[in-house]
């Protein structure tokens, strides 16, 4: 089993930046962790992953540039720093963890490659 927990969501103005963390526990060996989002009325989408050993990192399009994600193997943690908000980065975002590689149809930018979630962290831009 493993359990997420966000923190690090608030309000920022546009142009302005927040860093989220991912700290993970339990008894497990973590493959991937994944940050999707999911605004109002809309699908959760991916937005940054990381491959926990070796740290290859992944981006949707939409934060290329302006998000980076990382982890502390020390402290079983990956962040999300995100800098240039933008009203439309608006939503609540979750941590997703997965123990299986990603292959195949088991994508890192599919919600259902993941078999562990965060509760969520909610994420507001003003303009």
């Amino acid at each position: 089993q493993v359990q997420l927990v966000e923190s690090g969501g608030g309000l920022v103005q546009a142009g302005g930046s927040l860093r989220l963390s991912c700290a993970a526990s339990g008894r497990f060996s973590v493959y991937g962790v994944g940050w999707f989002r999911q605004a109002p009325g809309k699908e959760r989408e991916f937005v940054a992953g990381i491959i926990w050993s070796g740290g290859t990192t992944y981006y949707s399009d939409s934060v290329k540039g302006r998000f980076t994600i990382s982890r502390d193997n020390a402290k079983n943690t990956v962040y999300l720093q995100m800098n240039s908000l933008k009203p439309e980065d608006t939503a609540v975002y979750y941590c997703a963890a997965t123990t299986i590689a990603f292959y195949g149809s088991r994508r890192y930018d599919q919600a259902g490659s993941y078999g562990y979630w965060g509760a969520g962290t909610q994420v507001t831009v003003s303009s």
